[in-house]
């Protein structure tokens, strides 16, 4: 899920640890053991002499990655049996994990680049084989499990039993609301769907184990929640007339959510974020499809409405949008914050981009959108929602 500017920048943190935590590397290189008991990053002691010998970038490369995965393990663990026992659990304590799977996937990175014969099978992830080796899926499934729990919805949560539905023809009656036709606001609900998918995994009601401030199934905070409370009552009368049995739910559902925090009402929490941000995109939808014929492109560029916004509005008036670069420092670390150009030292190490890079970048984001694309198919195929 995004984090957008709120996030901790990884790389803090990060080279601390590795420099503490004991070193571990137990793979051959080109008939070379690298010794547990005698590695340490840059550097290892000769059996023979007692002596320092300096590694191959090689080797280096690969000391770093066998520490980083066993960093890995072992914060997974320790999430694990605080949970399993019911311990109390740090502040933020879905961070540490996901930095610590940043880390991994870096120096994968790092080692495929120095030893590309390292460049394995295909993932069920769908991320390219050169950041990640199959062989870790159990860690990544466990990392999942442990989200789930970490950001399970409160007890006080009001559910949809239309889930997917609803984000579709919220989003599509806003864009009729806007001016849009039906074939386009048809776009917008998919789209729409695919930033479901993008932020919680298609869970309605999702907390954040990773920031204090974005909540619920499209991930707003308090006070983007309630600039699109505003815009939304100020377009009801629009929406009465063009969907009356929308505008019929609509009532109820705000009902429903009384006083409660409208980001924990599934209905309420999707129609206040698309309101917030990405309404006032909706307008534009008709040039976006022409610019970025992709459907997982265009969920991907109102994604990036949610982590970057400001030049994600100025590249759509740019007059060309793939080609518009940004190199602003600060933009660059929201996106690294949110798993773009955030794995391996060539890609932290980029100081601009322009939007086809980005949108490339965003490989890790594929999988959820293709479930998305999956799910709308369903719903226009009148199968439950």
């Amino acid at each position: 899920m995004a984090i957008r500017s709120s996030a901790a920048a990884p790389a803090a943190g990060l080279s601390l640890g590795l420099l503490l935590s004991p070193p571990v590397a137990t793979h051959a290189i080109v008939g070379v053991t690298i010794s547990p008991a005698l590695t340490v990053i840059g550097s290892f002691f000769s059996p023979a002499r007692g002596e320092p010998v300096a590694l191959t970038s090689q080797q280096s490369a690969l000391a770093i990655y066998d520490k980083a995965r066993k960093d890995f393990e072992q914060i997974l663990r320790q999430r694990r049996a605080q949970i399993d026992s019911r311990q109390p659990l740090p502040d933020l304590p879905g961070q540490a994990i996901y930095l610590a799977r940043v880390e991994m996937m870096s120096a994968y990175k790092d080692l495929t680049d120095a030893l590309p014969s390292r460049i394995g099978r295909p993932n069920r992830f769908g991320i390219p084989p050169a950041y990640f080796d199959a062989d870790n899926e159990p860690l990544f499934d466990e990392y999942r499990k442990l989200f789930d729990v970490m950001e399970a919805p409160p007890a006080s949560a009001q559910r949809s039993d239309t889930p997917f539905k609803d984000v579709v023809d919220l989003a599509t009656a806003i864009a009729r609301a806007k001016g849009l036709d039906a074939a386009n606001a048809a776009a917008a609900g998919r789209i729409s769907l695919g930033l479901f998918y993008a932020e919680t995994g298609g869970k309605q009601n999702a907390g954040n184990a990773r920031s204090n401030t974005y909540k619920g199934s499209l991930q707003t905070g308090p006070s983007e929640d309630r600039n699109g409370r505003r815009k939304w009552a100020a377009m009801k009368g629009s929406i009465a007339k063009l969907d009356p049995a929308l505008s019929r739910r609509d009532d109820e559902e705000e009902a429903r959510a009384g006083n409660l925090d409208h980001r924990f009402n599934h209905w309420t929490a999707v129609r206040d974020a698309l309101m917030n941000a990405h309404a006032d995109i909706f307008p534009d939808i008709p040039a976006i499809l022409k610019a970025l014929p992709d459907p997982i492109d265009q969920m991907k560029l109102f994604e990036l409405i949610q982590i970057v916004p400001t030049p994600t509005r100025a590249a759509l008036k740019s007059g060309n949008l793939t080609a518009y670069r940004i190199s602003d420092t600060r933009i660059m670390r929201y996106l690294r914050n949110n798993s773009i150009f955030a794995f391996g030292r060539a890609d932290r190490a980029r100081t601009s981009a322009t939007f086809r890079e980005i949108l490339d970048a965003m490989w890790l984001f594929n999988a959820k959108f293709e479930q998305a694309l999956a799910k709308f198919k369903d719903i226009k195929a009148g199968k439950p929602g």
